[in-house]
């Protein structure tokens, strides 16, 4: 962190979905901090962590995204840096790739903004349009589920430890998820191009650190789905929580598409997965459900699920396990 002179600007664009006509893109307006996603040595792990948390964001500025077919878009960041563009367009499906990704381009719009901008003040994009070749979808939990944190240790501190001082390259993922993953991804014909949709209660703050995570341990690319800090503040009892309200929106997006969820027994994605097959029975194919080395959690989620029998559902012990269970239900080859 520099004292004496203002860092750069940039734009991180949140990997996003849409459809056809849906255009939906978030991201956020930032300084840029330069945190070192491959950091080493305690002190350094220590400010890269407190670098994520304590952001210098561009408040109340005009951006613009720039489609391949000359679209332009402008939006304004709100109190937080945040922006979020939600319009209907037509023919964004011509646009994307055979995997169904959009890329895009957004900066800063402001001609009279006097502070150095990084990459030319050019921030590429991708919004994911899932083709049409798409059997169904997978929306995946992200800590416990493929990568470790220790959030059923007491007071939680594995979670502290492991976010604060580890980097994200030395991040260890449970053995064979990516496998699993990308197996979904193509699907029982080897040929598809599955969604891939990752959900977590973390913030957007640890969104390039879980974004290079994934990456650095070859997952396939999706769309990452996190929540804001004030979002957990402002919480009232009897809301519903950010990831379940993210899975609904997945699929309200995307009713004529089936979808695997993947998360861990650990806290609450038993309760929010369930909740969810039974409001949308016809979209739910399966659950998935990683084990956790705890007693208590364990016999909760298996009473949970002890009388239903709607769809499978499968407490996961190893990724070979879950991989048998995906192919005898025809998910995958």
């Amino acid at each position: 962190m520099n004292w004496f002179k203002k860092d750069p600007l940039q734009i991180v664009i949140f990997q996003s979905y849409g459809t056809d006509t849906h255009f939906y893109m978030r991201g956020r307006a930032l300084e840029d901090e330069t945190i070192n996603l491959e950091q080493k040595g305690l002190l350094g792990l220590f400010i890269n962590s407190w670098k994520r948390f304590e952001t210098d964001e561009i408040k109340h500025t005009e951006l613009k995204i720039s489609l391949p077919d000359k679209t332009v878009l402008k939006t304004i960041t709100d109190d937080h840096g945040y922006f979020k563009i939600d319009v209907q367009l037509k023919n964004l499906n011509a646009m994307a790739n055979d995997e169904g990704w959009l890329k895009i381009e957004a900066s800063y719009n402001d001609v009279n903004i006097k502070r150095s901008i990084q990459n030319e003040n050019r921030f590429p994009g991708e919004l994911l349009i899932p083709c049409p070749k798409a059997d169904f979808g997978v929306i995946s939990d992200i800590d416990d589920t493929i990568i470790h944190t220790g959030v059923v240790s007491t007071l939680k501190w594995k979670v502290l430890l492991n976010s604060i001082f580890k980097n994200a390259a030395s991040r260890i993922p449970l053995e064979g998820a990516a496998d699993f993953y990308h197996k979904l991804h193509r699907g029982a014909s080897g040929d598809n191009a599955n969604p891939i949709f990752y959900v977590s209660h973390s913030p957007w703050n640890l969104y390039r650190y879980l974004e290079f995570f994934l990456k650095q341990n070859t997952f396939p690319k999706g769309p990452i789905l996190l929540r804001s800090f004030k979002d957990i503040f402002k919480k009232k009892s009897g809301d519903q929580p950010q990831k379940h309200i993210e899975i609904v929106n997945i699929l309200k997006t995307y009713p004529h598409l089936k979808f695997i969820l993947i998360g861990d027994s650990g806290e609450h994605d038993a309760d929010i997965y369930i909740a969810i097959a039974k409001a949308f029975p016809s979209q739910v194919a399966a659950i998935y459900l990683r084990s956790v080395s705890h007693k208590k959690k364990m016999q909760r989620v298996k009473l949970l699920f002890q009388d239903y029998n709607q769809i499978p559902v499968l407490l996961v012990e190893s990724s070979d396990q879950a991989i048998k269970h995906a192919q005898h239900n025809g998910f995958i080859a």
